[in-house]
């Protein structure tokens, strides 16, 4: 379980990335639309949901042994 919560945090930074990436080409554009700005905002919180399983993991670990 673990491993695949870590591989699913780095592909979450893969995905974020890109949409910042197709937020900042949306600004470029004469009138940007504005849910353009809200695309990264699903991949961030889905990456802070798996960076604090990540961040509590150990802790969780230690209690278990």
């Amino acid at each position: 379980m673990s491993k695949w919560i870590r591989q699913s945090h780095r592909w979450l930074s893969i995905a974020f990335t890109a949409t910042v990436l197709v937020a900042i080409v949306a600004v470029t554009q004469e009138e940007p639309a504005m849910w353009v700005f809200y695309l990264p905002l699903f991949p961030l919180i889905l990456q802070l949901l798996t960076g604090l399983v990540l961040f509590v993991l150990p802790y969780t670990a230690k209690r278990r042994a």
